[in-house]
């Protein structure tokens, strides 16, 4: 072990006992709590589940990269399995349907144009070791802003399908009828991202200023990293909660309805006016 992991977190014994008791008070106030929209304990078991599969994903990731890093082919590849698991889960988190993969369409329009843009003027070098990390980082934060659009945009047509019934009765057509009332929910999907670049330095030291701090650079330099890190996110959540909330508004996304209330139409279509043309 080198002195820049043994600085940051000793991998022994120790910390796999902490680990477990972690996860265990995770589980056990979820479950004990309800925290499950069913009331349930539905929620723990997912907790329980999410940590589990965490451990053995960073196992294996952690002894495939270094080979990873070095061939080509193995780097294009494992990002494209990265963008594939991140739309499987984002569109299968928004809908049961099968317009689930749509999800595929906002996070490639965010994280290809950011990573076109580094390498094309050379502040990101195409080297494994680089593209993995920064690529990685950019899909993970397009997941999060899609899948929040999505859910919110659907809840909310879904909720208020009665507002945009009127504003198609108004004259509106379907895709503006819906994305008004829609709108103001997707938008709410940038505010984690906001939150945390409003606060980085003062309230949290994000992963890349200390990893990079620990890899011997310099304070400024990590500072740097940082922010375009950040400022990087923040383009790509914009453009991943645009495009899903076009996306949703055209109906290309939908939801089946949920519960055993009568069915409320996602995207309801313009009557017909008797004796119109």
């Amino acid at each position: 072990m080198n002195s820049a992991s043994a600085a940051l977190l000793p991998v022994n014994a120790v910390l796999g006992w902490v680990l477990a008791v972690l996860l265990a008070v995770a589980v056990t106030v979820t479950a004990v709590a309800r925290l499950s929209p069913e009331q349930g304990f539905g929620r723990a078991r997912g907790v329980l589940a999410a940590g589990v599969r965490a451990a053995v994903q960073l196992a294996a990731v952690s002894a495939a990269i270094g080979w990873v890093v070095h061939h080509g082919t193995a780097v294009l590849g494992f990002l494209l399995l990265m963008y594939a698991v991140a739309v499987r889960t984002a569109g299968r988190r928004i809908t049961s349907d099968s317009t689930w993969w749509w999800a595929a369409l906002p996070i490639a329009a965010g994280v290809l144009s950011a990573v076109t843009l580094l390498l094309a003027t050379g502040l990101l070098p195409p080297r494994g070791i680089a593209l993995i990390p920064v690529t990685g980082i950019l899909i993970g934060g397009a997941l999060t802003a899609t899948v929040l659009a999505g859910r919110q945009s659907v809840a909310t047509l879904q909720q208020r399908h009665g507002e945009v019934e009127a504003g198609l009765a108004l004259g509106l057509g379907e895709r503006d009828a819906r994305i008004e009332i829609a709108r103001p929910a997707a938008s709410d999907a940038l505010v984690p991202g906001l939150d945390q670049t409003r606060t980085v330095g003062l309230v949290t030291l994000p992963g890349a200023f200390v990893g990079m701090l620990l890899g011997g650079a310099d304070a400024l330099t990590a500072g740097a990293v940082q922010l375009f890190v950040l400022v990087a996110l923040m383009a790509v959540q914009a453009v991943a909660v645009t495009v899903t909330l076009e996306l949703v508004a055209r109906c290309r996304i939908t939801a089946p309805s949920r519960g055993t209330a009568p069915p409320r139409p996602l995207c309801p279509r313009r009557r017909a006016v008797p004796g119109g043309s």
